[in-house]
């Protein structure tokens, strides 16, 4: 036979698979989604690749077959999402995972083995077609990663994913891959046995071809080697349990998924039923058999697609997708090129940035400080962020070396005025930031570069303030990262009415090349951000004085779905960092932006949190193993004063009254313009602020609720608490809105 590809249907144009027989017998099966850049399954693809099989099954002289992606730096990355909005019902999509499953466990049955060769990203049902291979080859190369990440959507692998990856790699093993949604890199798969082979990508066709062409069909003995060597591993995601000594047996088994369940709970707080259903169907599989474990896997789906915390999710990755390819201005503005960059301060913000430009953006940065010893600080921290990296096999310590010898640091601004962009991270003092901005023209002039741009990493101060003496306020912008900057997603960026619709478009370039989600507000106090968390901050501290314990306020929003409690975030923040938010936000908005009397005794008191060991937890006390942070015992006098005699807030109100104040000032965002749209809104506050994700987001949490509801409770919490709790404008007239479609954000 020829090598002359072999299409599977005479519509070749519109075909996902096509085949190559070579003259050896071996089978090069490719793939490629036409016009798209990224392998998806869409709605033909279960079509296509079942014609692929029906060619190879009737092809007696193929002796091995390789599958293989056509589409650069992607294997396949999942099903499209855009196919839930096709469904109306559990029962469909629940036939959609059956229909996958079966093509996938064709595949596994063919008469010859099947070699992956895995370049580029191969996620959900990506990841669920090589599991139903004989043999995985991955390319080491930054573009593989490796993974199921369905649950990040409210959902479980539905391919067979849940039945395969644990009897490939173990329970435990598996439980952690699909519970956390984590991505690996090819050499870690191959450590935990979900890859054979790890290899240059240059040599990947050649060595999945010689693989097919000796592997014959993977022998019992060795695929239960390689579960054992899984099986050998302890998983720190499940509590360090040792799986050996409990996937071999059904007494075991339950204890593993019971441990499972436990820890889930904990982290969870029942808010996101896909996690559970998870170790369910792995369950149902073991006890039941895998046929069993299949069906389980296809209902659960079903029913999960259809659940409301899987849309919300859905909601949200769409809006993320969405502002992946939103520039923020017209068409035809163009960014200018980043070369080089500068960042003003080498704290924790200003090495976190300077980290993420090289590390995503592959940009060198020039870091200034004031002393030697805080650069020392920063260059350390820029090391650690490398070391770790290296330590975790995510990168060889030659490229760990290549990104660190990219940062150089100064104590004054030689080097500063070349750069395309200087970001400034200091602490927030207006004066000092205008003096850094004018110093930094100066050395911009200096090196006849007018068009540097100066970016300002406040959280509150408006822009407009610090570029009032500019002599190029149009090249000036806010980007306010959040901390810490290594991990958090979301970068808000702050335009004035004077900032240049060309230092918007390269702000946005250039935060997205830092692999950040971004949002673009309009300048103003607070900005969005800040705006929404400070009266939610300082409800709970108003709810203090009233009597509730700290460790009452943090768990009852905790167990609501926040990833921290608000007195626990302000320890983390400073407490003198958000009064000194505070004058700025009432000055702007008036009483409802007043901080409490609570936050000024405690900073009176030198209790500023974590930094000064105390602040509402005491952290010079030494925690128990496995017990929780003690309370600083000396806020009980400090407030005593501060209470009003009356029964303590209950959760149920702690919730209510900062979750609204939270929401509502989102809306006034809205209603100010501060924000164009709902979407952003609810992405800044779920990537910035952990704003309970399930729900979608403040605005999708009005939805979801009702808004007539939602301005009944705020209305009656402004009889009773004041009249920061007065509901915003956008708000008072959707609820008086007669036709339904003008009483949600969303369509």
């Amino acid at each position: 036979m020829s090598n002359t590809p072999q299409h599977v249907s005479s519509s070749a144009t519109d075909e996902v698979f096509t085949l190559e027989k070579r003259d050896d017998g071996i089978v090069i099966l490719r793939f490629a989604v036409p016009g798209a850049r990224q392998n998806t399954i869409t709605a033909d693809f279960a079509d296509s690749f079942d014609r692929a099989l029906d060619a190879i099954e009737h092809d007696t002289e193929v002796i091995g077959v390789v599958l293989i992606s056509d589409t650069p730096g992607s294997f396949l990355a999942g099903a499209d999402i855009g196919l839930f909005d096709q469904v109306e019902s559990a029962a469909e999509v629940e036939g959609l995972s059956k229909r996958g499953q079966a093509s996938f466990t064709r595949l596994s049955k063919l008469h010859v083995p099947v070699v992956a060769a895995i370049e580029g990203s191969c996620l959900g049902g990506g990841l669920e077609l090589a599991l139903a291979c004989d043999v995985r080859i991955a390319a080491e190369s930054r573009a593989t990663t490796l993974g199921l990440p369905e649950v990040m959507l409210g959902l479980l692998p539905a391919g067979g994913g849940t039945q395969r990856l644990p009897r490939l790699v173990g329970i435990a093993t598996a439980l952690d891959l699909m519970l956390t949604g984590r991505k690996l890199r090819a050499v870690q798969a191959q450590k935990i046995g979900l890859v054979d082979s790890v290899v240059a990508p240059e040599a990947l066709l050649l060595e999945a071809i010689r693989q097919a062409r000796m592997a014959g069909k993977r022998s019992s003995t060795a695929r239960a080697s390689l579960v054992q060597r899984a099986r050998d591993r302890v998983s720190d995601g499940l509590g360090g349990l040792t799986n050996a000594a409990l996937e071999d047996n059904p007494a075991g088994r339950r204890v593993l998924f019971d441990q499972a369940r436990k820890t889930l709970r904990a982290k969870t707080h029942g808010h996101y039923p896909a996690p559970e259903r998870i170790i369910d169907v792995v369950a149902t599989g073991y006890a039941q058999g895998i046929k069993a474990g299949y069906a389980a896997e296809a209902r659960a789906f079903g029913e999960l697609a259809m659940g409301p915390e899987s849309k919300a999710l859905r909601h949200v990755y769409h809006a993320t997708e969405s502002l992946k390819k939103a520039t923020f201005v017209a068409r035809n503005v163009k960014p200018r090129a980043v070369a080089h960059v500068g960042v003003l301060g080498a704290g924790l913000m200003g090495a976190g940035i300077a980290t993420v430009t090289v590390d995503k953006a592959g940009l060198p940065v020039r870091l200034k400080d004031v002393s030697d010893d805080g650069l020392a600080r920063g260059m350390q921290q820029v090391r650690s962020f490398y070391d770790k990296r290296v330590a975790k096999k995510a990168m060889t310590q030659a490229a760990a070396d290549r990104c660190l010898y990219q940062v150089t640091a100064t104590t004054d601004y030689s080097g500063i005025g070349a750069a395309d962009i200087v970001i400034e991270a200091v602490f927030e003092d207006l004066a000092l930031k205008q003096s850094m901005l004018a110093d930094v023209e100066a050395a911009a002039d200096a090196r006849g570069n007018p068009d540097c741009i100066f970016a300002t990493n406040t959280s509150s101060l408006p822009i407009a303030d610090i570029a009032a003496h500019a002599k190029r306020p149009e090249n000036v912008i806010g980007l306010h990262y959040f901390s810490p900057v290594e991990k958090m997603p979301l970068l808000e960026i702050i335009a004035t009415d004077k900032t240049s619709k060309k230092t918007i478009a390269t702000a946005v370039a250039f935060g997205k090349a830092q692999g950040k989600t971004v949002i673009v507000v309009r300048d103003g106090p607070g900005f969005y951000t800040t705006r929404t968390l400070s009266p939610y901050l300082n409800e709970a501290a108003r709810l203090l004085a009233e009597g509730a314990s700290v460790r009452a306020i943090d768990e009852a929003l905790v167990d609501y779905g926040f990833p921290v409690g608000p007195l626990t975030l302000l320890d983390e923040v400073g407490v003198d960092v958000g009064v000194k938010v505070g004058p700025i936000l009432e000055a702007a908005f008036g009483e409802r932006m007043a901080a409490p009397d609570a936050s000024a005794k405690m900073i009176d008191a030198g209790y500023l949190g974590r930094k000064s060991g105390k602040g509402f937890y005491d952290y010079t006390a030494k925690k128990k193993k496995g017990g929780k942070r003690p309370v600083n015992a000396e806020l009980a006098t400090l407030l005593a004063d501060d209470e009003n005699g009356g029964p303590a807030p209950g959760a149920a109100e702690i919730v209510e009254r900062c979750t609204l104040l939270f929401v509502n000032e989102a809306a006034h965002c809205l209603s100010e313009r501060i924000i164009d749209d709902p979407m952003q809104g609810d992405i800044g506050a779920i990537f910035g602020l952990g704003f309970l994700p399930f729900t979608g987001g403040p605005f999708r949490y009005v939805d979801t609720v009702g808004v007539r509801r939602i301005v009944d409770r705020l209305q009656a919490l402004a009889e009773r608490h004041g009249p920061r709790f007065r509901p915003a404008p956008i708000l008072k007239t959707m609820a008086q809105a007669t036709s339904d479609s003008h009483q949600r954000f969303y369509p």
